[in-house]
């Protein structure tokens, strides 16, 4: 049975947010031909400068006008991933709107996908691996489906040893696509907000509660 998909009004915007590196990546969307996107490099002075930058970023849209707000949920730096996943949960809960928490290596692996219709990759399946700390690193293979209306997950966001990791791809039965995130990441905020708005299409309206972080690792060696 085919789900019918649903369709924010063109008035009301979708609202991205992506904070798990050094730079804080911001978006918002009607879905309807307006888009607008930009990415800061604020290091340290992320904590005391996001709402302000929030607050100048959405205009001309007010608060009101936000029926769903993404954020990348890491994996990522604990502090930044934690402000980022916080700032969407207050917000949510605020203006009573759902809260989308979107894996920041699926929005790297969404940001591979050409954005013209008809997508025709539906075989292809994308590996994407990020550093971590202690020498480890994080791996998750995605999947696009053939009309580019999903991403389905074929191996979770996990932490491994590089080792691990290799043989995890080694074992593969099907072709893939490396990609490594290291840089740049906050540009893929479009993606986490894509993202979203296609779980917004097929019914999803997950609680401002519901946010959780990813963080892999607990931030101190143990």
């Amino acid at each position: 049975m085919t789900t019918e998909l649903k369709h924010i009004k063109p008035t009301q915007y979708a609202l991205g947010l992506h904070t798990t590196t050094r730079e804080l990546g911001l978006a918002i969307s009607n879905f309807a031909g307006e888009t607008r996107s930009k990415v800061w490099d604020l290091d340290r002075e992320l904590s005391s400068h996001l709402h302000q930058y929030l607050v100048e970023f959405i205009k001309p849209q007010t608060w009101a006008d936000l029926a769903l707000i993404a954020v990348a949920k890491g994996p990522g730096g604990f502090t930044g991933t934690r402000i980022g996943v916080v700032t969407a949960r207050t917000l949510g809960q605020q203006l009573g709107i759902p809260v989308f928490a979107i894996s920041t290596l699926a929005a790297v692996a969404w940001s591979q996908i050409p954005p013209n219709p008809p997508y025709k990759g539906g075989d292809q399946v994308i590996a994407v691996q990020m550093p971590a700390q202690r020498g480890e690193v994080f791996g998750a293979i995605y999947q696009p489906t053939p009309d580019a209306s999903e991403l389905n997950v074929l191996l979770l966001d996990t932490v491994m040893t590089p080792e691990a990791w290799q043989e995890k791809l080694a074992s593969w039965n099907t072709d893939y696509q490396v990609i490594e995130a290291k840089s740049g990441l906050a540009a893929t905020v479009t993606s986490v907000l894509q993202l979203a708005h296609l779980d917004w299409q097929r019914g999803q309206r997950p609680n401002w509660s519901e946010a959780l972080p990813f963080y892999g690792q607990h931030p101190v060696q143990m």
